[in-house]
């Protein structure tokens, strides 16, 4: 265990090197190396059993820049319905690029290396506050329901909404609604800075959605994600690289943002699907939530970090494991109650399934003391290391203001 340990502080360190960004000569080079969590989750052990191949993921966001080194040949632009295809490949603000390259970068030229790298990516660019311009290209450009309403009729399976927003729509609702009929599964970040202002954080808040967190290297959720009964799943989203901007010159390192973990999520589902392609969307759902490592009841889930961080691996290397029905929807008991909805007082635990708690245990690494609400143990860590995530509504309502992404 100490030579374990010593590993995962070597990790951590090199993880945990901060930079406000990197120069442009640098970038590429530097970006695939602080992708930290590539190691942990044993991604290259992933990708000898699924790559993410054959599931086409929808990113609805500020736009997919189609060139990037990391994104050639990755982004199906010919696959956006004519409506909502204004602009598509336009990213205004960097984040859409993002967020695709973490889901499906094939690293190429330096860049980031995305954790489903056999996926293919459907890019959305929607109205956000960001969108500097005028009344006719604000008109031009889809909303958030016209883009999901239109994913929904594609056969894209995933549907990434790194975003959350304040206020939403009857609009919004409906076509998130209409997405889930059609069995979308629709991830989205639960949100940033909002713990106290105690925002709605939409599209997350939706039941229909999964809503996903942050945390950081040492495994702690960010002190600045939301938390609520909303909080399905966490996934790494600190000191993550990302476009500085939309001019694409070179690649920062993120602050703490629970953006980058909604597209590890989507991610993560895309692993599992290219290798279950038969699962339904419940099937998929579960699996991530079934392999969570969280040392909680699993009908109990935290406020803080929902069912667990993310361990698609677990469900990739276990060729017996059960997806359970196809017809039933793992987050919804059958009267019909939100599981989440009955436990927003549940504190954060150490997250380890029971041989991981074990061994934590008997290395003298885990207090018999319950551990701060939002904090995970690198436990997770250290055993990866060592071995090496409708239509429109008849009663649409008015936006209140822009929204912002979070």
């Amino acid at each position: 265990m100490r030579a374990a340990g010593a590993l995962v502080g070597a990790l951590v360190a090199m993880a945990t090197v901060t930079a406000t960004g990197l120069a442009p000569s640098a970038a590429a080079a530097d970006a695939q190396a602080r992708q930290w969590y590539l190691g942990p989750m044993q991604a290259e052990r992933m990708w000898k059993t699924g790559t993410g191949k054959g599931v086409k993921v929808a990113v609805i966001d500020s736009g997919v820049n189609a060139d990037t080194p990391a994104l050639k040949g990755q982004v199906l632009i010919d696959e956006v319905p004519d409506a909502v295809r204004y602009r598509a490949t336009d990213d205004y603000t960097g984040n859409g690029t993002t967020m695709a390259e973490l889901i499906a970068g094939t690293g190429a030229g330096g860049g980031l290396k995305g954790l489903a790298p056999g996926a293919r990516i459907v890019p959305y660019r929607i109205e956000l506050d960001e969108l500097r311009a005028g009344d006719e290209e604000r008109r031009k450009t889809p909303d958030l329901a016209e883009a999901i309403t239109a994913a929904a009729d594609t056969d894209a399976k995933i549907i990434n909404i790194s975003v959350s927003w304040e206020w939403f729509t009857g609009n919004d609702q409906a076509a998130i609604d209409y997405a889930a009929s059609k069995g979308k599964l629709l991830i989205a970040s639960v949100g940033n800075g909002v713990r106290e202002e105690r925002a709605i954080a939409f599209p997350a808040r939706n039941p229909y959605v999964l809503g996903v967190t942050s945390m950081d290297s040492s495994g702690t959720v960010s002190k600045n994600a939301a938390d609520g009964d909303h909080v399905d799943l966490a996934a790494p989203g600190e000191k993550i690289p990302h476009w500085c901007d939309a001019n694409f010159r070179s690649y920062c390192v993120g602050e703490p943002d629970t953006r980058p973990a909604a597209a590890l999520v989507s991610a993560a589902a895309a692993l599992i699907w290219s290798v279950h392609p038969d699962w339904s969307v419940n099937q998929v759902t579960r699996s991530l939530i079934d392999t969570a490592s969280r040392s909680w009841p699993k009908d109990t889930p935290s406020r803080y970090a929902g069912y667990g961080l993310i361990r698609p691996r677990k469900v990739l290397a276990d060729a017996d494991y059960d997806p359970g029905p196809a017809d039933v929807d793992p987050l919804v008991k059958e009267n019909g109650g939100n599981l989440l909805a009955e436990s927003a007082s549940t504190p954060s635990p150490t997250p380890a399934d029971d041989a991981e708690q074990s061994s934590a245990e008997d290395s003298g690494t885990v207090s018999s003391a319950a551990p701060p609400r939002n904090h995970y143990h690198p436990l997770w860590l250290a055993l990866s290391a060592a071995a090496t995530v409708l239509g429109l509504a008849l009663t649409g309502t008015a936006l209140v203001r822009l929204r912002r992404a979070r």
